[in-house]
């Protein structure tokens, strides 16, 4: 589709957005702040939340519709926002990719690397944007990171610990959120995948070799662990079972001979929440993260200093989230060249979570074939 206006000028891109989540939400809001795009269309199955967007977003009965296909077919979209549960994002990623619509995901990518894959031959094969609104990127702290390690301060980064823990957070225990055929697993898919992709993303993107991984699920089979603090376990009728784990951890090894450690949690027995990466590198290490508050930015870089060990605090830029997100995709989708813009490095975090599962499975470690 083309962003030209019938008088040769540049003219807003129609954006649409599936999903009346939060994330969904935040997507409405980035894309009704951005100067170049007209929030045109949602769509969702909920009758009352699409009504009460539809009068928030000033978008008529025209522009609300229950189905996706509908609105990729009706609405005249540009881009659009994928905020689903996570087994709908490669149908409905393609279906638009396919129609001439850019796209933007909520992570992950797809619920598989297979569903994955789909998706960004569907980009290549339409030269669309195929993006993830990977929003924890966007953090002061790891924006402040990425530009110490790319200017070189840190030396070689040859080893990465990184994790997010929960001590009591199972989204929605009995939903889609714990069915592993709708979600794809549990935290290393949920969140876990956040913190894979701050790491992969600071390292410079390195390839995957091999990881060994293991999951447990001690906390959601038994109706504990959950954010509400409900007891919501599995029940007769069989719906509302928790197929996933409720904790992982992965060790990947890198191209490079670099290496990472990850985990994710949704229920366990910790002191607090945790969210922290921790980068080793020949001539610096750097803390993202607060010791003491889960989600607060914050950095340090360890170093020296004329001999001396130092230890550096930056002053980090405001956190982008979201909207940032939206921006760097709607700045992608303006780009006349969009080489290295169809979702392939995004591809590398399903296949490794996929690895890392396989692993676990059969309690060995995975060799990870080009991709």
């Amino acid at each position: 589709m083309s962003a030209v206006g019938t008088e040769g000028t540049p003219r807003r891109l129609r954006a649409g957005v599936v999903g009346f989540g939060w994330a969904g939400r935040q997507h409405m809001d980035a894309y009704v702040q951005h100067p170049d795009v007209e929030l045109v269309a949602i769509a969702g199955l909920e009758d009352g939340p699409r009504r009460e967007l539809g009068a928030l977003y000033g978008i008529d009965a025209a522009g609300q519709f229950r189905g996706y296909q509908e609105m990729i077919a009706d609405a005249g979209l540009d881009v659009i926002s994928v905020a689903t549960p996570t087994a709908l994002h490669a149908p409905i990623a393609v279906a638009a990719l396919d129609a001439g619509v850019h796209v933007l995901s909520e992570k992950p990518l797809a619920e598989s690397a297979e569903k994955a894959a789909s998706m960004v031959a569907a980009a290549h094969a339409n030269d669309r944007v195929l993006d993830v609104s990977f929003n924890h990127r966007r953090r002061g702290d790891v924006k402040a990171l990425k530009r110490l390690v790319d200017d070189g301060l840190l030396g070689d980064v040859y080893y990465a610990k990184a994790g997010w823990l929960r001590r009591s957070g199972i989204p929605g225990l009995g939903t889609w959120f714990t069915q592993r055929s709708l979600a794809g697993g549990g935290p290393l898919m949920d969140i876990g995948v956040h913190m894979l992709d701050m790491a992969l993303h600071l390292m410079g993107e390195p390839r995957a070799e091999a990881v060994s991984a293991a999951t447990y699920a001690e906390f959601g089979p038994r109706g504990r662990g959950g954010s509400s603090g409900a007891a919501q376990g599995a029940r007769a009728d069989g719906t509302g079972a928790y197929e996933v784990e409720d904790l992982s951890t992965a060790f990947v090894r890198l191209s490079g001979g670099a290496t990472l450690l990850l985990e994710a949690s949704w229920a366990s027995y910790v002191e607090r929440d945790q969210l922290y990466l921790v980068l080793y590198g020949s001539e610096g290490g750097a803390v993202l993260g607060s010791p003491d508050v889960w989600n607060e930015p914050q950095l340090r870089v360890l170093t020296d200093v004329h001999g001396i060990a130092a230890e550096l605090m930056p002053l980090l830029p405001k956190d982008g989230l979201h909207a940032e997100a939206v921006d760097d995709f709607v700045a992608k989708v303006q780009q006349a060249d969009r080489s290295g813009l169809h979702g392939d490095e995004l591809l590398s975090r399903s296949v490794i979570v996929d690895a890392a599962y396989r692993s676990a499975e059969q309690h060995r470690e995975v060799v990870i074939e080009p991709y």
